[in-house]
């Protein structure tokens, strides 16, 4: 008999279970009528050790957490719904925020507030307030963008003065750094947890219409209700808003991803000096082109979106782009053919919806971009100055 056997078949369907059942899960939370959480205590010890000095790192640790968690913010959210019957049923939802200003501007994702008719707000005391408990606001919804799952909601100081983080630079985040969230997972205000920056860059794609560009990955624990929530350098500045998870379970799996903090204030910026968000427009309807409707359209090239339709008076329009002139049925669906095809712009290949969203999504109006587009067979290179949607 041999001394290494195989592992049971429990064990296998346990493993097989978990790599089946990996999914992307907002790191926010929403539920109906709740009851009280049952927390088991444990017992207390008969004496107390002596406190440990403290190494550098854990000193760091806790004077950051100290200067910044009476500026994170606790979200609950109410709206009405209708179940099954038309019967009215409460339902609350919670996330995380962060104080940016005196005035009471708080960041936080936009899949926490969204659909909301009543928004309150909880900080949390200063070292010197503790047991004074929680300052609690009525916040009003300012503006969001739902693209990057961003929003600002507003809180009056009422007379108090408000502690604020300050915002960081994400553009000089490096691997291995060190990272600390904090948040309100599952209700249980003011958590901080640590861990590295995993990753940079990523494209993370949170639902059919919301994506998280160059997002940070890092290993803190987030769980349901961190969205919105900071997550800080070790000096205690923003770099990002935590808002997503992926996980096998629901629970943290050491796999996060926040919005890197540069995004979020132009954002914030446009949302709090011009009352919206200021998008790059480009004005086109495009489908992907594929290896089989290139060969059909004699089109000299296997990949890049077939513009469609041109919005009149659109930024495409300026430029000269233009749309398609014959409506043909392409496998299940109609296309309109003849059109020019978009291959790159600003050096990026434009393959699909994504590629054109992600390059808009790092413009802002007035920019100009090159592109490069195919009409039947003729390469044109062309300068487009883009315009604002709105």
């Amino acid at each position: 008999m041999n001394s290494a056997t195989s592992p049971p078949n429990w064990v296998r369907l346990i493993a097989l279970g978990l790599l089946i059942g990996l999914a992307a899960y907002w790191a926010g939370a929403r539920w109906g009528p709740r009851s009280p959480e049952t927390v088991q205590a444990l017992p207390e010890p008969q004496q107390r050790p002596a406190a440990a000095a403290m190494s550098s790192d854990e000193s760091s640790t806790v004077q950051v957490y100290r200067q910044t968690a009476p500026a994170v913010a606790n979200i609950v959210t109410r709206n009405v719904e209708y179940n099954f019957f038309m019967q009215p049923v409460a339902v609350e939802g919670a996330g995380s925020g962060f104080v940016i200003d005196a005035q009471g501007h708080i960041l936080t994702n936009f899949h926490v507030v969204e659909g909301a008719e009543s928004i309150e707000v909880a900080l949390g005391p200063a070292v010197e307030e503790r047991g004074k408990g929680a300052r609690r606001y009525t916040a009003k919804f300012i503006g969001a963008d739902p693209r990057n799952d961003i929003a600002l909601i507003k809180i009056d100081p009422q007379g108090q003065k408000l502690k604020a983080l300050a915002l960081g630079d994400s553009s000089t985040l490096q691997v291995g750094q060190r990272v600390l969230a904090i948040g309100n997972p599952f209700g249980f205000q003011s958590t901080l947890t640590t861990g590295v920056v995993s990753a940079l860059g990523r494209t993370v794609q949170t639902s059919e219409r919301t994506f998280i560009d160059a997002a940070i990955q890092t290993d803190a624990a987030i769980n349901q209700g961190n969205s919105g929530g900071p997550l800080l350098d070790s000096h205690g500045q923003v770099i990002g808003i935590n808002s997503a998870i992926y996980t096998p379970t629901g629970a943290t799996a050491g796999i996060g991803f926040a919005i890197p903090i540069n995004t979020a204030k132009q954002i914030a910026q446009d949302l709090i000096t011009e009352g919206r968000v200021r998008r790059a427009y480009l004005g086109i309807e495009e489908t992907p082109v594929w290896p089989q409707l290139a060969e059909a359209l004699e089109i000299p090239v296997e990949t890049g979106l077939l513009i469609e339709r041109v919005t009149p008076g659109s930024p495409a329009e300026s430029a000269g782009l233009r749309g398609g002139t014959r409506r043909v049925l392409a496998g299940r669906r109609y296309l309109l053919i003849g059109g020019d095809v978009l291959v790159e712009a600003d050096g990026q290949e434009m393959i699909n919806h994504m590629d054109l969203n992600l390059l808009l999504n790092r413009k802002r109006p007035g920019d100009v971009i090159r592109a490069v587009v195919y009409r039947g067979r003729q390469k044109m290179d062309v300068k487009i100055t883009l315009g604002e949607r709105r």
